[in-house]
């Protein structure tokens, strides 16, 4: 059996590691936080075998891949810039695209910024966040939740990373990848990593697999991934210009009813209710029962599948 290549290219002034596998048409396949390329593990894997080229990046800031210092260096431009220089540097002019978490945010703005590099997108767990011209991205969130919630508490530089380094890196992970639907577990009240833990691990989340994240993360730090939250209000500066902008490529969008994303106040009624339609035109929505955040890792045939079903039309 083909096994993932791991490599590193020049892109947008920094070096990115990539993990890809197969050939045919090509897949991009953007991790979240806070993870890893590994978080496509199965994807990888599986979409080679159905005839597609599985590309599956660090994101800047992660892992293998260039963490620049400062939150000003990790805007939605300075994101999707990294990857178009990606598929520049691989020779790939359209790509199938797909997104989890964070990177389900980077990969809506890489449809309404390049859709010409575009082909279909296929997103897990977070909607469409249309720009709102009169509430920055941060205080949409503190007039939600207020002070406390975790996006707010990450804006100080250096507060959640000394949270993080005193806590058992490995327990950490395995709270955060089985985290539940409600979004106040991420409250100051219960601290960043002092929800309860489920008990046993699940069986589609093995200790190895929670050993790849906690070794790499203690490697890095947690600092690049937290300076996307840190960078939200510069890329609302930035993103004026596509206030009210519709995305316009085939989506998809794959949510687990028991997403934390998902049971947001509003989030629901966005997606159903029409909202999500207006601001996506050409979008299908799934639902998926009993399903958490970490989608593509908790159900990752389901997943496979209904990729390989929405993206073998185009």
């Amino acid at each position: 059996m083909e096994k993932i290549q791991h490599s590193t290219i020049k892109t947008n002034g920094i070096n990115m590691h990539i993990a890809s596998i197969g050939t045919g048409p090509a897949v991009l396949l953007l991790h979240g936080f806070p993870e890893l390329w590994y978080s496509w593990r199965h994807q990888l894997l599986s979409l080679s075998y159905l005839g597609y080229r599985a590309i599956a990046p660090d994101l800047r800031g992660f892992g293998d891949s260039d963490a620049p210092p400062l939150p000003a260096s990790y805007t939605g431009l300075h994101i999707v810039g990294d990857l178009v220089g990606l598929l520049d540097h691989l020779g790939i002019d359209q790509v199938f695209l797909a997104g989890h978490d964070w990177g389900a945010v980077i990969a809506w703005y890489f449809s309404l910024f390049r859709p010409d590099r575009v082909k279909a997108v296929i997103i897990l767990s977070v909607p469409y966040w249309p720009r709102n011209p009169a509430v920055k991205f941060v205080e949409g969130f503190r007039n939600l939740f207020g002070d406390d919630y975790y996006i707010c508490r990450f804006q100080e530089p250096g507060e959640a990373e000394k949270v993080f380094a005193s806590q058992d890196i490995e327990k950490l992970f395995e709270k955060v990848l089985t985290i539940g639907p409600d979004p106040r577990c991420v409250s100051k009240a219960l601290g960043f990593g002092d929800f309860e833990a489920p008990g046993p691990l699940p069986s589609w989340l093995s200790p190895d697999d929670v050993k790849f994240y906690a070794t790499t993360f203690k490697e890095t730090g947690f600092t690049g991934g937290l300076n996307y939250y840190r960078s939200l209000d510069l890329t609302w500066d930035l993103t004026a210009a596509w206030t009210g902008a519709q995305i316009k490529v085939p989506a998809k969008f794959i949510s687990g009813d028991q997403d934390i994303v998902y049971n947001i106040p509003g989030i629901k009624e966005y997606i159903h209710n029409g909202g999500f339609n207006r601001d996506v035109p050409s979008l299908e929505v799934v639902v998926m029962e009993g399903v958490g955040h970490f989608i593509n890792q908790e159900k990752p045939d389901q997943v496979t599948a209904h990729i390989y079903e929405f993206i073998k039309k185009f």
